[in-house]
């Protein structure tokens, strides 16, 4: 076998494994993406749980001027 092939192919398995090593990554973050949006969306609905018990018109009507 030629050296250069035997040269190429070590360099594109190498490259291989790069691009395998990015996808993971790539693929962790966008898990721990989805479990922080899912933890926000909750922290939303116990926030606005919290809310429904407020009577109705309270925060309507602001006066912010001075």
């Amino acid at each position: 076998m030629d050296p250069v092939a035997i040269a190429t192919a070590l360099i594109s398995a190498q490259t291989g494994q790069l691009q395998l090593a990015v996808a993971a990554k790539l693929a962790k973050m966008n898990a721990d993406q989805g479990a922080s949006i899912t933890q926000l969306l909750d922290a939303a609905k116990t926030n606005f749980d919290s809310l429904a018990n407020v009577a109705a018109g309270i925060g309507s009507n602001l006066n912010i001027s001075t």
